[in-house]
């Protein structure tokens, strides 16, 4: 991190404005792709029981619409609108000397994500090709209130609405191509962590963070 913010102030005390050297400061863009969520388990054994949980998510679609401006020649800053969509299967089982139990479970849940971005540059605005190197922090409203499928024996699936806000860190790198001087293909693929709202539902509760990764496509307008 202390390097990070090192490499921002020497790129900003050698840049120029980007006013100084283009009047297209102001830029916008939409995105599309597909969004991966990071898995989780955990088992725990004390003879003569066992319990076993895990989560395993879907690939689904995603979008993200952007708006920002370019301060200097090689940094800018950016909000987003982030949203995405993945099916979930959640399986819980038990095991004792008098029997056991299980669930499984289909839902399915959705993103809804606001992010305050920075953007490093690593070639000048005149280039054609631009690949640049993005962090900005984040509020993540997780959701999953429809069940597609249930069975369970002798262990309840979750009956209740799976949801919650949490704050989340925003990395992603990504490069522009110039289409014309006002617009600009680009890919981004990024990495979103945040609290997990999915392991507590598990027995026994899951531990990791839930990571979302995204590819993404679209096009991006200077004016």
């Amino acid at each position: 991190m202390t390097k990070l913010l090192l490499l921002i102030s020497g790129l900003l005390l050698l840049s120029e404005t980007a006013g100084a050297q283009d009047q297209r400061r102001a830029f916008a863009g939409a995105l599309f792709g597909v969004s991966t969520l990071s898995a989780d388990g955990r088992s725990t054994t004390m003879a003569p029981e066992a319990m076993v949980s895990l989560y395993k998510p879907e690939n689904g679609i995603a979008f993200n619409a952007f708006a920002g401006l370019h301060l200097f020649r090689y940094f800018s800053v950016q909000g987003s609108y982030m949203w995405n969509r993945n099916d979930i299967t959640l399986l819980s089982s038990f095991l004792t000397a008098h029997g056991g139990g299980y669930y499984e479970q289909k839902r399915r849940s959705g993103q809804h994500v606001l992010v305050a971005d920075t953007l490093i540059y690593f070639r000048p605005p005149e280039s054609r090709v631009r690949p640049y190197l993005g962090t900005g922090i984040c509020m993540v409203r997780f959701a999953s209130r429809e069940v597609v499928h249930s069975v369970s024996s002798n262990l309840a699936a979750p009956e209740q609405d799976i949801k919650g806000t949490k704050v989340a860190l925003r990395s992603h790198v990504g490069i522009d191509f110039a289409i014309s001087p006002g617009l600009n293909f680009r890919y981004s693929f990024s990495e979103t962590i945040s609290g997990n709202p999915i392991s507590p539902h598990l027995m026994p509760a899951g531990e990791r963070r839930l990571a979302n990764f995204q590819n993404l496509f679209g096009f991006v307008a200077r004016f």
